[in-house]
C-alpha cells in the first residue's frame, strides 16, 4: 500500500500538484521581513501540499481495489468472450486518449447479460474493437466483469500465438484462431499460470499434454490436407463443445451446429 501512496503522490506532483511544496517552501526560504508581505503564500501552500497527500492517499486506495477485485477475478472468475454490440463517444478525452461507451453482450456457461463498459480507445486496442470481441473475467455470481486487454489482443491475432512441440520438432501458429487459443487460457488459467509472454510448461506434464492436444487439434483443422468435410463427427463435435465451454459460441448456436454435425452421420 505504501509503495501505491508513493506512486499516486508522484503522478499528483507531475500533474501540478509542486504548486504547494513550493509555495511553503519559498515562503520559509526569505527572511522575516519579507515573510509578513508573502503569508498568504504559506497558508495557501500548506492548504495545496495536504490536499495533494489527500488525493494522492484516496488514488492509492482506489489502485488497492482495482487490484484486489482483479486478483479475486482471476482466482475465482470464468474466462469468456464478450461480443461488443456497439461503441458510442462520451465526448471526453483523456490524456489524449478519447473516452467512449462499448456496449457488449457477454455469455458463459450459465450466464448471459448486457452490460456496458468505458474505456479509453488507445491505437493499442484498435484492432480489439475491430474484431468486435473482446475477452473478459466475469463472476457469475454477481455478473462483475472485467476486461482483460492483453488476453483480447491474443485470441483478436494483435499478437503472435506460436507453440512448440518438442516431440515434433514443429512450431505451430495459432494466432488469431479465438477458439482454440480461449482454450488454452483456459487451461492456463485453471492451473494458475498468468499470460506472459513465453510460457514452458515441461514441469506440468498434464497441463502440456492437454495444451497440446489443443495445438494439434487446432492445426489439423486449417490444414489444407485435411477440411472440415474430413474430420469425424467425433472431433467436429468435441471441438464444438470447446467452443461453447469458453464461450465462443451461444448455447442456441451449439445446439444448431451440433445438430447439423448429428444428421450428417
Amino acid at each position: 500500500m505504501f509503495g501505491r501512496y508513493l506512486r499516486s503522490q508522484l503522478v499528483v506532483l507531475l500533474c501540478g500538484g509542486l504548486v504547494g511544496p513550493i509555495f511553503v517552501i519559498v515562503y520559509l526560504a526569505v527572511g522575516p521581513a519579507e515573510r509578513e508581505e508573502i503569508q498568504w503564500m504559506f497558508y495557501v501552500g500548506l492548504l495545496l501540499t495536504v490536499s495533494n497527500v489527500l488525493v494522492a492517499v484516496a488514488l492509492a486506495r482506489r489502485s488497492a481495489k482495482a487490484a484486489a477485485r482483479t486478483a479475486a477475478l482471476e482466482r475465482t472468475g470464468v474466462l469468456t468472450l464478450a461480443q461488443i454490440t456497439g461503441m458510442s463517444e462520451t465526448g471526453t478525452t483523456i490524456n489524449d486518449q478519447p473516452l467512449i461507451k462499448l456496449g457488449l453482450r457477454i455469455e458463459g456457461p450459465g450466464f448471459a447479460f448486457d452490460a456496458q463498459d468505458r474505456v479509453l480507445a488507445g491505437v493499442t486496442r484498435a484492432g480489439n474493437f475491430n474484431a468486435r470481441r473482446l475477452v473478459v473475467l466475469v463472476d457469475p455470481a454477481t455478473h462483475e466483469h472485467q476486461i482483460d486487454w492483453d488476453r483480447s489482443a491474443l485470441v483478436n491475432g494483435l499478437v503472435p500465438a506460436r507453440f512448440t512441440l518438442e516431440e515434433e520438432n514443429r512450431t505451430y501458429d495459432l494466432s488469431g484462431q479465438a477458439g482454440p487459443l480461449m482454450e488454452i487460457l483456459q487451461l492456463l488459467k485453471a492451473s494458475g499460470i498468468p499470460l506472459n509472454g513465453m510460457m514452458d510448461v515441461r514441469s506440468r506434464p498434464e497441463l502440456r499434454r492437454q495444451i497440446q492436444a489443443v495445438v494439434r487439434r487446432a492445426a489439423d483443422a486449417a490444414s489444407p490436407a485435411h477440411p472440415p468435410s474430413e474430420r469425424s463427427a467425433a472431433q467436429r463435435l468435441e471441438e464444438l463443445e470447446g467452443l461453447r465451454t469458453t464461450g465462443a459460441i451461444t448455447d442456441d448456436e451449439y445446439a444448431a451446429k451440433r445438430q447439423q454435425i448429428i444428421s450428417e452421420i
